[in-house]
């Protein structure tokens, strides 16, 4: 099969489309032929070397690349229950240190981190990152019905995510975002806007007096997110290394997301899936100069 593999750390020129072996189900395994997956930050972050600079991963490659996938079960390993050959899944490959990942023709993933879905595959493959992180992150939080929360970034995959399932869990979202994503963050719920061009603390501070209950910082913005925030408040930074001092009495949460397939079947039907385009997976090199120039509303998605 063809898969993407990081053979060296550097730019997208790094990435290398091989042929190695189909892999085979162990025990509680499904192997998934895959249909979709997406291009996310963090598959950036691997390539370039920095996950391994973190101490994240290993410190020299060659590794697999990618996190979501979307596709059909094409083999299940010994004791799986609850999927069949011929379901379509979405699902999340959260290790880093493998050979193939989803970025591939065909993946394993432990059964318990894939979820059936009726989606398309090319939608159902931006969500399980994405929407997983969302709401993890809102659990830190643990916010009471009618909390205030700002979301930063609210306009990409996490932050548009996370504007949604907090406004169905009862908060009220305070979103920052790009200058022209007001209409697009109002209609994921949010009931405060933001733009990037305005002083952040300042504006949440007019807007929320005081500050803020929570802050879920998809932008990662850090000191400048927290700023925002009320004394004795929570900070929720969702990659690692970016959360800020707890300054005020406020506690700094840091969330490292996990796969969960029980959780994402509960998710998917709750949010908005965005894509911004789709390319071959012999363009990853393409999809990744693309994700990092950002200003993308959605993710782009690779196909086998």
């Amino acid at each position: 099969m063809r898969a993407v593999i990081v053979r060296s750390f550097g730019g997208p020129e790094v990435l290398a489309v091989a042929d190695v072996p189909v892999p085979s189900p162990g025990a509680d395994q499904v192997l998934i032929r895959v249909e979709a997956a997406a291009v996310n930050p963090v598959d950036i972050a691997t390539r370039a070397g920095w996950l391994a600079e973190a101490g994240l991963m290993a410190a020299t490659p060659p590794v697999g690349a990618g996190w979501d996938v979307a596709g059909v079960i094409d083999a299940v390993g010994a004791g799986v229950e609850g999927f069949a050959v011929g379901d379509r899944v979405a699902g999340l490959s959260d290790r880093l240190d493998l050979p193939a990942k989803t970025h591939a023709e065909f993946v394993v993933l432990d059964a318990d981190t894939v979820a059936r879905t009726d989606l398309d595959p090319v939608p159902a493959a931006t969500l399980p990152l994405n929407v997983l992180t969302a709401a993890q992150a809102l659990d830190v939080l643990d916010l009471a019905e009618g909390a205030t929360v700002l979301v930063t970034g609210a306009a990409g995959g996490v932050g548009g995510f996370a504007v949604e399932l907090a406004k169905a869990r009862g908060l009220r979202v305070v979103a920052a975002a790009g200058d022209g994503d007001e209409e697009l963050v109002r209609g994921l719920g949010a009931e405060t806007f933001v733009p990037r061009s305005a002083p952040l603390a300042e504006s949440v501070r007019q807007a929320v007096p005081g500050g803020v209950d929570s802050v879920l910082d998809a932008a990662v913005l850090g000191v400048g997110a927290l700023d925002a925030l009320r004394g004795g408040g929570t900070f929720v930074a969702v990659i690692a290394g970016a959360a800020p001092p707890p300054l005020r009495g406020t506690r700094v949460k840091n969330v490292m997301v996990r796969a969960d397939g029980k959780r994402l079947a509960e998710l998917i039907p709750q949010v908005t899936p965005r894509v911004a385009d789709t390319l071959p997976l012999t363009e990853v090199a393409k999809a990744h100069r693309r994700t990092e120039k950002g200003n993308l509303r959605g993710r782009l998605v690779l196909t086998p």
